[in-house]
């Protein structure tokens, strides 16, 4: 049922994640490539590329797309570089500037993204029938319209959260509010996403 589906997302953020990324290495990784160290761009790559290519490809549905939007948000990024202001890690202003690199796809003529599942949805170990798949695939497409369809300062927090899979913390500093503003947002989300699953029938 989908809106159990999207109150499971609650799980796992009931208490602040671990930081994932080493901040002095991210550092002097930074450093070094606004030196003009390739190797730094390289290895900062190497470190959130998954995460970006993960976010754009749930926001997305399409692979093939989500490596051309990711491709398009490092080179965002790198002539961004000089704003960057380091109050929260690269990975998490890195998905920041993915996700408005998908919402300026969306806005551009005949190119519009198209909102069915085109990939795997968490297809059960033992092997889902034909007739299961398609219903996995239609409550993704469900899902990824309901998310699209909130107001912006949800639809990011929601986002980088379970797509993009950044801390409470860290979205908190990349937004400037406090956790509890961010934890308010997501419970006003998921209360929102529940709604609209089960008012779309398609």
């Amino acid at each position: 049922m989908e809106t159990t589906r999207a109150a499971a997302w609650t799980h796992g953020w009931g208490g602040e994640l671990h930081d994932r990324a080493d901040g002095g290495e991210e550092g002097r990784l930074l450093a070094a490539l606004s030196a003009g160290d390739r190797e730094a761009a390289e290895r900062l790559v190497e470190r959130t590329y998954r995460t970006v290519f993960g976010l754009l490809r749930r926001l997305s549905g399409d692979a093939d797309l989500a490596a051309d939007l990711t491709q398009e948000t490092y080179r965002k990024a790198w002539v961004a570089l000089g704003s960057f202001d380091r109050r929260a890690q690269f990975s998490t202003w890195l998905c920041r500037i993915a996700y408005n690199t998908f919402l300026n796809h969306l806005r551009r003529p005949r190119l519009l993204v198209p909102l069915e599942e085109k990939h795997e949805t968490t297809i059960a170990a033992q092997g889902p029938t034909a007739d299961e798949s398609l219903g996995l695939a239609m409550a993704g497409g469900r899902l990824r319209r309901a998310v699209l369809a909130l107001p912006d300062d949800l639809r990011f927090t929601v986002t980088a959260l379970f797509w993009g899979d950044l801390p409470v913390r860290e979205i908190a500093l990349h937004e400037g509010v406090t956790t509890v503003a961010i934890r308010k947002r997501l419970k006003r989300a998921l209360a929102a996403l529940a709604l609209a699953l089960e008012e779309d029938p398609q």
